[in-house]
């Protein structure tokens, strides 16, 4: 088991990780007031001890369906592989219409198929990694989105910490963009901090207790 110099463990001797899924329409390399998100949540993981990269998932071909490989041209497998080998997921969307942008929607199809792959104990492989949720747009919506991000997530497998969510809302009706604020906003720095404390709390947990299973006695 390592220790980082923030304090998280991992067991295996590696230090632990956290991947970032950008679920923007826009493509790379347009601004995204959600890849602004990540790269906040992304440094105050980093304070925790846990190192991190994101993808743009729109600018990977990722096939509508629900198991783990669709075939010819299908660029989920290797997005699959990253995910699992991370311990933290960062579920990014922007807000549209009041929901997860569809790109986000295809994610959690594809991420469904961890329910089909279990071990000798019964576990899928999500048990024991953790998720945290943001949402950004100029419209209302964060909390439905918030709600749905996280029984999905939970339902695949995923452990969302404790206050293990964070967004952000323009003034209704205008057109203010989250990339193009002069400073974050304290509550959602101080929400950042603690959804990074609480992730780094269960992958340290995790290390030490894995989840049983159902097929452990």
């Amino acid at each position: 088991m390592t220790v980082t110099s923030g304090g998280t463990a991992t067991p295996g001797g590696t230090a632990p990780t956290a991947l970032a899924l950008n679920c923007t329409l826009e493509r790379s390399p347009h601004d995204s007031s959600t890849q602004r998100m990540i790269d906040e949540i992304l440094g105050v993981l980093g304070d925790e001890g846990i190192t991190g990269d994101s993808v743009r998932v729109v600018d990977h071909d990722v096939a509508p369906g629900v198991s783990a490989d669709e075939g010819d041209g299908d660029a989920w497998p290797a997005l699959r592989r990253r995910v699992l080998d991370a311990d933290v997921l960062v579920l990014a969307t922007p807000t549209w219409l009041g929901h997860p942008s569809s790109v986000c929607q295809r994610v959690l199809e594809r991420l469904d198929a961890e329910l089909s792959e279990t071990d000798d104990r019964g576990r899928p492989p999500t048990f024991g990694k953790v998720a945290v949720i943001a949402s950004v747009g100029n419209e209302d919506g964060a909390h439905k989105i918030i709600a749905d991000l996280c029984q999905a997530l939970t339902d695949i497998g995923f452990t969302v910490p404790a206050q293990g969510s964070v967004y952000w809302n323009g003034e209704a009706m205008q057109g203010s963009d989250y990339r193009d604020l002069d400073k974050t906003p304290e509550p959602v720095r101080s929400t950042q901090r603690m959804l990074a404390a609480n992730a780094a709390h269960l992958v340290r947990l995790f290390a030490q207790h894995p989840y049983p299973g159902p097929d452990a006695s």
